[in-house]
C-alpha cells in the first residue's frame, strides 16, 4: 500500500489548506515551519497558520484564486527546505496524581502500567512545541511515548483548572487557562504559561524542547 500524499483543500472561499498524513514528526513540522516562512515573506496573504502536520492559509478573495493558491502550495511543499527554530530548553514543574491529577489512574489502567510508570516515562521523554493553538498559549508537543497515548475523556470536564497536564490520544499538553477540556488530566504545573503583560506573552513557543520534571510529594 502506498503511503498517503499531502493533500491540498479550499476551507471556504477565504482559506486554503495543506495536510501532511500522519503521524506528526519533527522533520514534516519543520517543513511546515519552511512553507509558512516562504509564505510570510511574500507578503500576499492576510494570515499564515502553521498547525500540527497542516498549514491554513488565510485569502483576500479580491486578490487570490484559490485554485491558484492550490497550486501554489502543491508546488512549493514539493521543494520545501526545513526550518531549526531557536530552541530554548524549558523545564516544566510537575505535581502528579492525587488532587493535581485526577486521571492519573486512569491512565495507568489504560496503559497498563503503574501510575510511577506513567509518571516515570512522561516526565523522562524530551518534547518538542509544534505549534501553539486552541487557547493563547497552549503548545501542541510533539514526543509524547506511545506507550503513554490515551483517549480523551468520554464526558469532559466543564472546567479544567489552568496548568492543569494531560494527555489526549498521542498528545500531552498544559492548560494555559480554565477552561472546558476533555484530556486526561496527569498533573499541574505552577508556571504561568500565559502572561499578556510579559514578552512574549507566551512562556512557550514553537522549536522549544520542553521536559517535565515531578516535584515532592507525588501520589501513586
Amino acid at each position: 500500500m502506498k503511503p498517503a500524499a499531502v493533500r491540498c483543500f479550499l476551507l471556504g472561499e477565504r482559506a486554503v489548506v495543506l495536510e501532511a498524513p500522519p503521524p506528526a514528526t519533527l522533520a514534516c513540522q519543520r517543513r511546515i515551519w519552511w512553507l509558512a516562512d516562504t509564505l510570510r515573506a511574500q507578503g500576499e496573504f492576510i494570515d499564515i497558520v502553521p498547525g500540527m502536520n497542516n498549514l491554513t492559509v488565510v485569502l483576500a478573495p479580491a486578490r487570490h484564486d484559490g485554485a491558484a493558491v492550490l497550486d501554489q502550495l502543491m508546488a512549493l511543499w514539493q521543494q520545501a527546505g526545513s526550518v531549526v527554530l531557536p530552541q530554548r530548553r524549558v523545564d516544566i514543574p510537575v505535581h502528579y496524581g492525587g488532587e493535581h491529577g485526577p486521571d492519573l489512574a486512569a491512565v495507568a489502567a489504560h496503559c497498563g502500567l503503574s501510575e510511577q510508570e506513567v509518571i516515570a516515562r512522561h516526565s523522562a521523554a524530551r518534547y518538542t512545541v509544534f505549534f501553539l493553538g486552541f487557547q493563547p498559549g497552549f503548545a501542541y508537543l510533539g514526543g509524547l511515548p506511545a506507550t503513554l497515548a490515551t483517549p480523551r475523556r468520554a464526558e469532559p470536564r466543564l472546567v479544567v483548572p489552568a496548568g492543569s497536564v494531560g494527555i489526549g490520544g498521542e498528545q500531552t499538553g498544559i492548560y494555559p487557562a480554565a477552561s472546558p477540556g476533555g484530556w486526561q488530566l496527569i498533573g499541574h504545573t505552577s508556571l504561568q504559561l500565559f502572561d499578556p503583560q510579559r514578552e512574549p506573552p507566551s512562556l512557550l513557543l514553537p522549536g522549544d524542547r520542553v521536559r517535565f520534571v515531578p516535584q515532592e510529594p507525588t501520589h501513586a
